[in-house]
């Protein structure tokens, strides 16, 4: 999977060229590390390795792929901090604890296993796996299709519009919270364009961002609705009277690169992807992978799912 982005997928099923039914492009390192936490390790396969968080990404994308029924399925992944994002700001990311021993045994399973099911894996060394799902989002609206992107990284929200809406996966919940632009707004105060100036100001302790000092969500979602964008904040803050805070407009002056910096590293890149064509699901062979990793029940399921059509 690695250092390349993926074509690797079975050949093309029935309906090739149909856009009615949405592309599902969904977050593997995402799902994976869910899975992870939220299943027992006493799931093994035959080896007496843990297979849980195999079992688990699979069981959350299959959830969407009855409901949904998309043309296609798309697996991203992708380094945990892009190289570039690391350059711009060395803490990106630093914080983050290495990959359990447990986890790192199943994560080169994932791709073979996906593909068993007929799905599309996509992978760069260059860039993380928001940016690939951002793509291919992207390539299928410009098609003139529809894209569902499964994923728990509210960074992609920045992706939502009249063809892309985000699936949200949060702990606890049976099934993902659909995200529109509506919903967008709704939560952050601003549109989906914005949401990379609203991470820079705000910060993202997950990601290692530390935001503006002194600048929270509300008081940055405030700033962007009154001066339009990022930059529009900091070239008010640049006047020695303005309609900013004193202490907010010196704030914003000390640290404008960095949060310059921020926006680059929350806003997603756009690669030349290929716009997968229509593969339904492969219930039969990815039945067989999931007996070979000891997941007997996923296996059922995948035989009936199948033997009705997919």
């Amino acid at each position: 999977m690695h250092g390349q982005v993926g074509n690797r997928r079975r050949p093309a099923g029935l309906l090739s060229g149909a856009v009615t039914a949405p592309l599902l492009v969904f977050d593997a390192p995402s799902l994976l590390f869910r899975a992870f936490h939220a299943l027992p390790d006493s799931i093994k396969g035959p080896d007496g390795q843990p297979v849980h968080a195999l079992l688990g990404s699979v069981n959350l994308a299959l959830q969407v792929v009855e409901k949904r029924r998309p043309r296609a399925v798309v697996a991203c992944f992708g380094p945990d901090a892009a190289p570039y994002r690391v350059e711009l700001y060395p803490a990106y990311h630093a914080a983050r604890p290495e990959m359990p021993e447990d986890l790192a045994h199943q994560w080169p399973q994932a791709g073979p296993l996906y593909e068993a099911l007929g799905w599309t894996v996509a992978s760069d060394d260059r860039v993380e796996a928001d940016d690939l799902l951002g793509s291919y989002a992207t390539v299928e609206e410009q098609a003139g299709g529809e894209a569902l992107i499964l994923t728990g990284d509210r960074d992609m929200f920045q992706c939502v519009g009249d063809r892309v809406k985000v699936l949200y996966v949060r702990t606890g919940k049976s099934g993902p919270d659909e995200v529109d632009t509506g919903e967008v707004q709704r939560r952050y105060g601003i549109p989906p364009e914005l949401v990379p100036d609203f991470i820079a100001l705000r910060g993202d302790p997950s990601d290692g961002l530390p935001g503006a000092r002194g600048i929270g969500e509300k008081t940055a979602a405030q700033l962007l609705r009154e001066h339009g964008s990022l930059e529009g904040v900091l070239t008010v803050a640049q006047r020695v009277t303005g309609p900013l805070r004193p202490l907010v407009a010196g704030t914003l002056r000390e640290c404008a690169e960095e949060l310059r910096a921020f926006r680059e590293i929350a806003t997603l890149r756009t690669l030349p992807v290929e716009r997968p064509p229509d593969s339904p699901l492969d219930g039969d062979a990815g039945a067989a992978a999931a007996c070979e990793l000891g997941m007997n029940r996923l296996a059922e399921r995948l035989e009936k799912l199948a033997g009705a059509g997919g």
